[in-house]
């Protein structure tokens, strides 16, 4: 399938064009938040008011992506908290209110469904509507639900996307089994920081997939998981994944990689690179963006912008290989148990 077009909102400006033509934003800290639109012209005022950030950030991404392709025959979401904030208002009321009447807004809001049915009802459109909650690999599972619509001619176009807030919430669960650094860390030193944890993030991002290639700005070509892997079994799962699609590891010119400065889990990055792809160009995104659960959504939007002729940023860019991106590799874990592959190419 094809990308046609794309939005994105993450902590880096990456709402207006060029894209990186401004210095990139540095960070301090475990916590990279978000730069958020001007919802206003998007949301209704009424709506606005009530919808939690989570659902706001995904239809700031894919508003104006709808307004532009008003005849799209799905929407495809992928979210692992969903709107977790909401979640924990409502469960407080719970108690507030000794169980007594509710107000029903953070309960409906904190589905992980609700952004998919706004977004429907917001622009009429009454085609495939689902999300994917499947935590790490929601994103994965979302790109492979719209790989095998487009594989069953079921439809012809859709958007795809995600959305993930920071919460405090999760931050705090999440800092109990030490996810997070304890110290601060300056972004342009995360990934040699050479600590236990890395730094949290959110964003949403957006993408108007179609089978047409004409016009299209790259394309995805396939997607691949696996979880709890050994590091052999990994390595096989990879070459098999790029086998089926006619590719050895010399096709890939550029891979795109989770790195996010823990240092219990980044062996598994560099293990890859020096086993399979130890020529190759290596793009890290996390040290931009921080880490969530659908942070590879930030990656191919970073991919489709390198495929589309976009110069990479010099703090993404990890290693430099000898060849410009034509056949590019995205390959992210959490914790090393669930790991996703999406295989994209540059549209012809």
């Amino acid at each position: 399938m094809y990308i046609q077009d794309l939005h994105c909102i993450s902590p880096q400006q990456t709402q207006t064009e060029p894209f990186f033509s401004e210095p990139l934003r540095h960070y301090t800290g475990n916590k990279y938040i978000a730069l958020e639109p001007d919802y206003a012209p998007l949301i209704p005022a009424g709506l606005l008011r009530r919808t939690g950030k989570a659902v706001k950030m995904g239809l700031g991404a894919a508003l104006p992506l709808l307004k532009k392709y008003p005849d799209l025959d799905g929407i495809v979401i992928a979210t692992s908290a969903g709107g977790i904030e909401d979640s924990m208002k409502f469960l407080t009321q719970i108690v507030d209110y000794e169980e007594g009447t509710l107000t029903p807004t953070h309960f409906v809001q904190s589905t992980p469904n609700s952004l998919a049915g706004m977004l429907a009802i917001l622009s009429k459109n009454t085609g495939y509507n689902t999300t994917h909650s499947n935590k790490s690999l929601s994103f994965e599972a979302a790109l492979q639900d719209a790989l095998l619509l487009f594989q069953e001619g079921a439809c012809s176009s859709l958007l795809v996307g995600n959305t993930e807030q920071f919460s405090q919430h999760n931050y705090n669960i999440e800092s109990l089994e030490s996810t997070y650094k304890t110290e601060p860390v300056d972004s342009d030193k995360l990934l040699k920081s050479g600590t236990s944890g890395t730094v949290c993030g959110e964003g949403a991002a957006m993408f108007v997939v179609s089978k047409n290639p004409a016009e299209a700005l790259a394309q995805i070509s396939d997607v691949g998981q696996i979880s709890s892997p050994g590091q052999e079994e990994l390595h096989a799962c990879m070459v098999s994944f790029l086998a089926s699609n006619q590719l050895v590891p010399d096709d890939i010119d550029t891979l795109v990689l989770g790195f996010n400065g823990d240092q219990r889990y980044d062996f598994w990055y560099s293990d890859l690179i020096s086993t399979l792809f130890p020529s190759q160009s290596v793009i890290s995104f996390k040290n931009l963006v921080g880490e969530y659960p659908t942070a590879s959504a930030f990656a191919v939007w970073l991919s489709t912008m390198l495929l589309s002729g976009q110069k990479c940023p010099a703090e993404a860019l990890y290693k430099k290989g000898m060849q410009p991106p034509k056949n590019l590799l995205i390959y992210n874990h959490s914790k090393g148990i669930q790991h996703g592959f999406i295989l994209l190419r540059k549209a012809v």
